[in-house]
């Protein structure tokens, strides 16, 4: 069995569509047959770069929905994971850099095999575009707070604040509903034309970003609510670092407190007393990993799918149908996106 899947030949080369082989799913693992596929900075960070590429031709991405076409040996004929489950998934191409196997992984192909632990079933109710705008947004989300020391399998008193910097992204989005599920009272920043949309997923109060008060007025809101602020979630920014000290001084006001940045951290991140910034990133452990990500997929998203508790935010844009797609989708989400998830149907 073969099928198409679109490969970088050389670090900072298009893709190109070739035919792959198609491989069965391993144990623990099942084969998916490929619907929509979701694009993320990451993305063209590993085309254009080489980040995190460990040899070539590579095949990435980590964004799909589809439906599963095989299943391993070993998961039981009353798994939810069976044969035709309707399912999104996360590609796990990050974790296997430098293995044979690693372009089985890679979510830019019509099949992909993926471990178990980082797929969900989605309802009926819930296509395949938007379902692939979720897992890498829910995943780094979940990753960012637990990284900074919050409790993701628990509720907390509504008098604990968040901030999501960078409200308005794909990261945002996961880090407002997420936040919001661990009873957090949620502060975001965007741009005002976004503000009915992050309210209706659950954030409490928003700030422009470019007002040059910003700092202040969540400073103040934070007192007027009698909220504790002690956590950041920096889901967009300046690569360069220039939005962190605005950030670093809103917890300074408040005493101290930890920023998780899904933006990679400048070399020579500042520091503040008091303030500690962490680039998220999941476990080095496979095991813990494996049990990070059931958690996330099993326990927490596939649950609020199925009840219609979690959307699909922000709103998906389809670019183009086909592998061939990817690289004009690739090149839109570089020059930049507001609100927007750029997606590839198949």
């Amino acid at each position: 069995m073969s099928h198409q899947a679109a490969l970088i030949p050389s670090k900072g080369q298009p893709l190109v569509v070739e035919t792959v082989k198609t491989v069965p799913p391993g144990p623990g693992e099942v084969l998916i047959s490929v619907s929509a596929i979701a694009l993320n900075p990451i993305d063209y960070y590993m085309r254009d770069a080489g980040f995190f590429v460990a040899s070539y031709p590579a095949i990435v991405g980590s964004d799909i929905a589809g439906t599963v076409e095989a299943v391993g040996s070993d998961i039981p004929s009353s798994s939810p994971f069976k044969k035709g489950a309707r399912v999104l998934a996360f590609g796990n191409t990050f974790y296997k850099q430098g293995q044979p196997d690693a372009n089985n992984y890679g979510a830019f192909q019509q099949k992909v095999v993926v471990p178990i632990e980082s797929v969900a079933v989605i309802p009926d109710s819930l296509g395949f575009v938007d379902a692939a705008t979720l897992p890498m947004s829910v995943g780094t989300a979940l990753t960012g707070w637990m990284n900074i020391g919050l409790p993701v399998s628990t509720r907390v008193d509504s008098k604990q604040a968040v901030l999501v910097w960078g409200a308005g992204s794909s990261i945002g989005a996961g880090a407002i509903q997420t936040a919001k599920a661990m009873g957090f009272t949620v502060y975001g920043t965007a741009s005002p034309k976004n503000f009915e949309n992050l309210k209706a997923l659950g954030a409490n109060k928003l700030f422009d970003y470019k007002d040059p008060e910003v700092v202040s007025n969540v400073i103040e809101a934070a007192k007027a609510d009698a909220v504790s602020l002690k956590h950041v979630y920096r889901a967009a920014g300046d690569i360069g670092g220039s939005d962190l000290p605005p950030v670093q001084e809103i917890l300074k006001a408040s005493g101290g407190g930890a920023i998780a940045s899904a933006v990679i951290l400048p070399e020579y991140t500042p520091q503040v007393e008091g303030v500690e910034t962490k680039f998220v990133q999941g476990s080095a452990d496979p095991e813990e990993r494996k049990k990070f990500l059931a958690r996330a997929f099993h326990d927490f998203l596939a649950p609020r799918l199925a009840k219609g508790e979690y959307i699909p935010a922000p709103k998906a844009k389809v670019v183009g149908s086909g592998l061939e797609s990817l690289n004009k989708g690739l090149d839109e989400l570089r020059g930049g996106v507001s609100n927007v998830k750029i997606v590839i149907e198949l």
